[in-house]
């Protein structure tokens, strides 16, 4: 009997394709929500880089995941979309878990992207020449992100080792790209709690006075006393016991952005990001990058002091979190950054 390659061809095919078919149901089972959103406040930061390159370089999708990402003003923002429902993922500050704790929502993190803050303050030129200590921010206007972000918690420590309170300034909304270059130079703020790239555009063209730092694992450790966890993914805890496995798939995605940053030069950086990002100096943007490069995580691991950190520096200026008990344990997850990290040694 004379072999039919014809017929051999599309039973072959047919095979194939009912196999991937299969395989295709089967992963589509194995992520309980294939379709997640993530809500972000400044997505064009570097105190996000891991995520835009993640989404960027198709990560999410290999892993299953069909990642719809909504942008905000700051990251009080971000978690006003979580706590209201339209969004299941925040990429955003790891003090939130601690404040919405104290608030009687569990709220746990579950992947580390930033390790030290990031965020600069900076009073500007323009409007305080003559500036020497903190005391001299008292009735000044602060722009910040946005009101109860990370940057105006970062705010609210620094002006509290200088002995002021939050209620002696005037915190501001301004975002994170051009509304924030506009009011300091329109004076409409005294001084600024904002990063990079925007932070290294003012210093360039000499607008703004830097006091306090934290782009660097030193300068952090000095302004904290202690490692300060910045940028993460969080999410409810309902959430990621109803969805361990789609929380896996995003972990996987972020962490191997995490080591794909860890060996990316910076002209590989400018090629991952949107055009829009660059601020149409990449020069500018290369320069920045190498500012906070340390600061992004390695691995995605929480360091096991960082919550105790963050909680110290929350109650420095917030007194209600003073007699709330705070379980940090519940407050972040290394598990499944531990899982990602066997599949991509």
């Amino acid at each position: 009997m004379k072999f039919n390659w014809k017929q051999f061809g599309i039973a072959l095919c047919l095979f194939l394709a009912g196999y991937a078919t299969f395989n295709s149901k089967l992963f589509a089972q194995t992520l309980e929500k294939p379709k997640v959103s993530i809500a972000v406040g400044g997505k064009n930061l570097f105190y996000y880089l891991p995520l835009t390159v993640a989404d960027q370089l198709g990560y999410f999708k290999d892993e299953g995941l069909t990642v719809e990402i909504s942008d905000f003003a700051g990251g009080a923002k971000a978690l006003q979309a979580l706590i209201g429902g339209s969004a299941d993922v925040v990429s955003g500050a790891f003090e939130h878990t601690i404040s919405m704790q104290a608030k009687n929502q569990i709220i746990t993190a579950f992947v580390l992207q930033g390790r030290a803050p990031q965020i600069v303050m900076a009073v500007s030129n323009k409007t305080m020449p003559n500036y020497k200590t903190i005391a001299d921010l008292k009735g000044k206007k602060i722009g910040v992100t946005a009101p109860g972000s990370s940057t105006s918690m970062m705010s609210n420590f620094v002006l509290a080792k200088g002995g002021l309170k939050p209620t002696d300034v005037s915190y501001i909304g301004v975002g994170a790209t051009a509304g924030a270059l506009s009011a300091l130079r329109s004076g409409q703020i005294d001084a600024i709690a904002n990063l990079d790239p925007l932070i290294t555009m003012m210093e360039q063209k000499n607008e703004i006075r830097i006091i306090s730092d934290t782009r660097t694992m030193k300068e952090t450790n000095a302004v904290f006393g202690g490692p300060m966890p910045a940028a993460t993914l969080y999410a409810s805890a309902d959430f990621i016991k109803k969805y361990p496995n789609t929380t896996q798939a995003l972990t996987n995605a972020m962490v191997r952005a995490l080591r794909w940053l860890q060996k990316a030069g910076p002209s590989d950086i400018v090629k991952a990001v949107p055009e829009s990002y660059l601020l149409g100096d990449r020069a500018l943007y290369i320069d920045a990058f190498l500012k906070v490069r340390e600061a992004i995580s390695p691995d995605g691991v929480f360091p096991e002091a960082g919550p105790a950190t963050a909680l110290r520096t929350l109650q420095t200026f917030d007194p209600t979190l003073a007699d709330k008990k705070i379980d940090l344990s519940k407050t972040y997850t290394n598990a499944f950054v531990k899982k990602a990290d066997l599949k991509y040694k």
